[in-house]
């Protein structure tokens, strides 16, 4: 099927256009990864600066179980922290998956303006080719 070399361009800017939103799309992701990472981090230290230590003074039960409660809530934003990182990486690997499909896309429409392009000067050539010779002959017989 023949396109018009029109139509390959529409179709390239729109391709153009795809991958450069696809490409935000895995920038705004691989961001994500990173704050719920550094979310994560934070959490594991105000864990580990929650913990008792053995040079800490004697202190009244209630802060013990005050500790105790801080530490177990600390865990499970730990744990949550865990599972929204395991989404964002998901999500990071269909944005990437995403970009490697529009990348392709985006190619297949390159070659095939560069092919349209090709057939183009080789049916221009043949035109040139087919012409009937128009020169003069310049040395005329005197």
């Amino acid at each position: 099927m023949a396109r018009s070399a029109k139509k390959l361009g529409r179709l390239l800017r729109v391709r153009t256009l795809q991958l450069d939103q696809v490409r935000a799309d895995e920038v705004r992701a691989r961001l994500k990864v990173d704050a719920e990472q550094g979310l994560r981090a934070r959490i594991a230290g105000l864990a580990a600066h929650a913990t008792p230590s053995a040079d800490a003074a004697p202190t009244l039960a209630t802060s013990f179980i005050a500790a105790a409660y801080y530490r177990e809530r600390l865990h499970q934003s730990a744990h949550a922290a865990e599972r929204r990182v395991a989404v964002a990486e998901q999500g990071l690997e269909a944005a990437r998956t995403a970009t490697r499909e529009a990348r392709r896309d985006q190619s297949a429409i390159e070659k095939l303006l560069a092919r349209a392009e090709q057939e183009a000067a080789r049916k221009a050539v043949r035109e040139l080719e087919a012409l009937p010779p128009t020169g003069r002959n310049r040395h005329d017989p005197c």
